[in-house]
């Protein structure tokens, strides 16, 4: 993936005027213009506009028209939802031609259009039957995920009036995928359930860095040693009243909350220093302690596995546990 995306990076960055402009645009006003023919011959010949269908079979025998105007064929029968849909995805891809670019955007519709096409025609010539597909709707379902990926908290106003974030949108797109998926392969239509698989594949292709970024965050979350310090922390504010404490000098937040403190990455364990010791501190090793208490001084030694390293913090008056 990474390969890839790097490869479509590269791409657009030396075609940057790739594409059509508002590619959206001319997408609706296409189907828009489909749908009134379609409301004009659908009296006298219903399959009038058939020709504009992708068809595996029919593109093989040299009507490679197909493989274009099957992305206008509209997606309902319905006036008023096909308005909403076109609204809709219209306003998504702009927004993400914004994001993108003109180049990365096109490429991302493209592709998919081309591999829905592929897919079909491949199928067509394995089988010996025709496929007809008519619009773009797992394309669109694919263009819907990677917005929702990008913008998450963006809302929606569900049926004109519940206020949605566009993220659990996203599982819902995620789950049409599944039970396209999951029907599809129970009717024995495994072309149906190969569409969904390759618009998927096309957004984990452009979206991949933020899901790689998204894991890392996720990984860095849940990671052992980031778990243990945060529980560390709260355990030393609940029970010492504070919540950082330098190592060297003794202060803390509660005590001076206008000093700031900070955590050393090359000291073993988590070592909180204030700002006048940051920088000027031995760093400490975990491999032995030993801790020496008398007449309130307390005092550290820190033993190397190769090399002997003393370090003696003494702060009188106070008893010091590293």
């Amino acid at each position: 993936m990474k390969k890839l995306y790097t490869a479509v990076d590269r791409f657009c960055a030396r075609h940057p005027r790739f594409g059509v402009p508002d590619l959206m645009r001319w997408i609706v006003i296409g189907n828009v213009a489909v749908y009134i023919l379609m409301l004009l011959t659908m009296r006298a010949d219903a399959n009038a506009l058939a020709f504009l269908y992708l068809d595996g079979g029919k593109v093989l025998r040299g009507e490679i028209w197909r493989i274009i105007t099957f992305i206008f064929v509209p997606a309902s029968s319905s006036p008023f939802w096909l308005a909403i849909s076109l609204y809709f995805y219209y306003w998504i891809g702009t927004s993400l031609e914004r994001q993108w670019g003109t180049a990365r955007f096109n490429l991302y519709y493209w592709s998919g259009v081309l591999l829905t096409a592929i897919v079909t025609i491949v199928a067509s010539a394995i089988s010996g039957t025709g496929y007809p597909v008519g619009g773009t709707e797992y394309v669109n379902l694919s263009m819907f995920l990677a917005f929702a990926f990008l913008f998450p908290d963006t809302r929606l106003l569900l049926f004109f009036f519940i206020p949605v974030k566009i993220k659990w949108l996203a599982w819902l797109d995620i789950a049409v995928f599944v039970i396209g998926i999951i029907q599809s392969l129970l009717v024995g239509s495994w072309l149906g359930a190969i569409l969904p698989v390759v618009a998927l594949l096309n957004f984990l292709v452009f979206i991949w860095p933020a899901i790689d970024a998204f894991a890392r965050r996720q990984k860095y979350r849940h990671n052992p040693q980031t778990v243990n310090f945060k529980k560390a922390v709260r355990q030393q504010q609940q029970q010492r009243g504070y919540h950082h404490k330098c190592a060297v000098c003794g202060r803390t937040d509660t005590d001076y909350p206008d000093l700031q403190f900070r955590y050393c990455s090359k000291c073993a364990g988590y070592r909180c220093f204030c700002q006048d010791h940051i920088f000027s501190h031995v760093h400490f090793t975990d491999v032995s302690r030993m801790l020496v208490r008398g007449f309130g001084i307390g005092i550290d030694h820190h033993f190397a596995s190769r090399h002997f390293v003393y370090c003696i913090s003494i702060r009188a008056g106070v008893e010091f546990i590293a």
